[in-house]
């Protein structure tokens, strides 16, 4: 006999996804929504007339979560149909309920509801630990939000910014994707009970042609799954349309945390900041004292998995024909399914970094002040010329002098020493002290603590007061 060690088990269920979000996309979460909405589709159809009893819907609500899996799965190797064998199944455990178990559904009934109510119950979690990053952000960028820093374009030293202001960025486009995942939930329908094709023909023939007792039994049915409406039209599924978007949101995501995991394993290459390092974690085998980012290079990892893995969903809807294709199944059960448990994963991790990243200010200072005298040229021109320099004279100084001093760091290894070649120039008529007075960093981060300060109370703090539901941080496995 087989045993666990000898068969293929997803890291996702070993290593990254969290309990919680495996559970929804576990055979218990999905069978109990299945019963679940056997019961709404029974209580509906007694409200509207149909003969069914108090009695058979008690017994259905008294079987609700204890599913016999056994017996499912017998029957399933006999009539090779998931959905016909849990109703044998849960009529089994409901001999009064029987035959008014699926009354005038098809099997997307359960199918289908269920994965438009997974899809819900996945993405609250992901709004839930998306908050909790944002709120770890947001704490980092107000306490360093008056620290300078050098800013990078083409990944080459540009003007300053600040610690805090860089960090506004990596929770800006988290925010605009908790925003857009907030928007595709506000538009999230149920399938609703519409028939092999969409028709509700069978509902027609059960409510004797009665168009309002269908409308309302959808009506009922999606109150109680906790939905304000179902799709108006549809073939026997879904869009698949659906999925696409929502894997959209989750690519989303993880380009986010793509970008600031890059991020921080710059830094960190620069030794400016890095992810938390625990006391006895061994950074490499050959190496001692290697102090590797590989919390940043996981999110990296899994986050180019989700990001490919949303093109799944996009063929598959592109692919479906007319009312439906059932080459939808085998790959929707697994790319929707991974990319949720990849992207909890990748949160999991960034939510454990934003808790414990390090900054070495003395490091950021001195790379600071090693380019910070290219970047007071232009204020030392302008205050020479308010003491009677001539702009276009001080100008070509400038880059005479620049060139020479980048050569000595670049070609001899020597130190930056503009600002001594301006001193000495008789041309600028500036003391040392008014250069150096030049030199202080903060002169040159413009609004950057303030938009901090502005960004936090207006973009990350109204998220924070609906998503955020204290602290959801959990151990990773490093």
């Amino acid at each position: 006999m087989q045993n666990d060690r000898e068969k293929y088990i997803s890291p996702f269920s070993t290593r990254y996804a969290s309990r919680e979000m495996q559970f929804i996309f576990s055979e218990t979460f999905k069978f109990r929504t299945w019963r679940r909405l056997w019961i709404s589709l029974a209580k509906a159809e007694k409200a509207l007339g149909l003969d069914i009893t108090d009695e058979q819907i008690a017994e259905l609500e008294a079987n609700a979560e204890n599913i016999n899996f056994d017996v499912a799965e017998a029957r399933e190797k006999e009539v090779r149909h998931d959905v016909m064998s849990h109703v044998y199944a849960y009529g089994k455990q409901c001999p009064k309920a029987e035959a008014i178990i699926h009354l005038g559904a098809t099997s997307c009934y359960v199918g289908d509801n269920t994965d438009v109510v997974i899809l819900r119950e996945a993405s609250n979690i992901i709004l839930k630990k998306s908050a909790q990053v944002l709120k770890n952000l947001s704490e980092f960028a107000l306490k360093y939000k008056d620290m300078p820093c050098l800013g990078y374009t083409h990944l080459q030293p540009a003007q300053l910014t600040t610690i805090g202001k860089r960090a506004t960025l990596w929770a800006y486009e988290l925010a605009q994707d908790i925003e857009e995942l907030e928007f595709r939930l506000s538009k999230l329908k149920l399938l609703g009970s519409k028939g092999t094709t969409g028709t509700q023909a069978s509902f027609m023939e059960l409510f004797n042609g009665d168009e309002e007792k269908i409308k309302k039994m959808e009506e009922l049915i999606a109150g109680d799954m906790g939905f304000e409406g179902v799709v108006p039209v549809s073939g026997q599924t879904y869009s698949r349309k659906v999925d696409a978007y929502f894997l959209s949101v989750m690519s989303g995501i993880a380009q986010s945390a793509h970008k600031f995991a890059t991020d921080l394993r710059l830094l960190q290459s620069f030794e400016e900041m890095e992810e938390p390092f625990e006391k006895n974690q061994i950074g490499s085998s050959a190496m001692p004292y290697k102090r590797n980012p590989m919390r940043s290079e996981r999110i990296c990892a899994l986050a180019r998995y989700v990001i490919a893995d949303s093109l799944n969903p996009a063929f598959t809807s592109a692919t479906q024909w007319m009312e439906r294709t059932l080459d939808d199944s085998a790959n929707k059960r697994i790319s929707v399914a991974e990319a949720f448990l990849a992207v909890d994963a990748i949160l999991n991790i960034y939510i454990n970094i934003t808790s414990g990243m390090v900054v070495y200010p003395k490091v950021v200072e001195k790379r600071v002040m090693e380019k910070l005298p290219f970047m007071a040229t232009e204020n030392i021109m302008m205050l020479s010329v308010k003491k009677g320099g001539n702009r276009q004279e001080l100008h070509e100084k400038l880059r005479v002098h620049s060139h020479a001093a980048a050569y000595k760091v670049k070609m001899e290894g020597g130190k930056n020493d503009l600002i001594e070649r301006i001193c000495s120039d008789p041309s600028f008529p500036l003391t040392y002290e008014e250069i150096q007075e030049e030199l202080s960093p903060r002169r040159f981060i413009g609004r950057c603590p303030s938009q901090v300060t502005e960004f936090v109370q207006n973009v990350i703090n109204p998220l924070l007061e609906k998503y955020y539901v204290g602290d959801v941080s959990e151990e990773i496995r490093v």
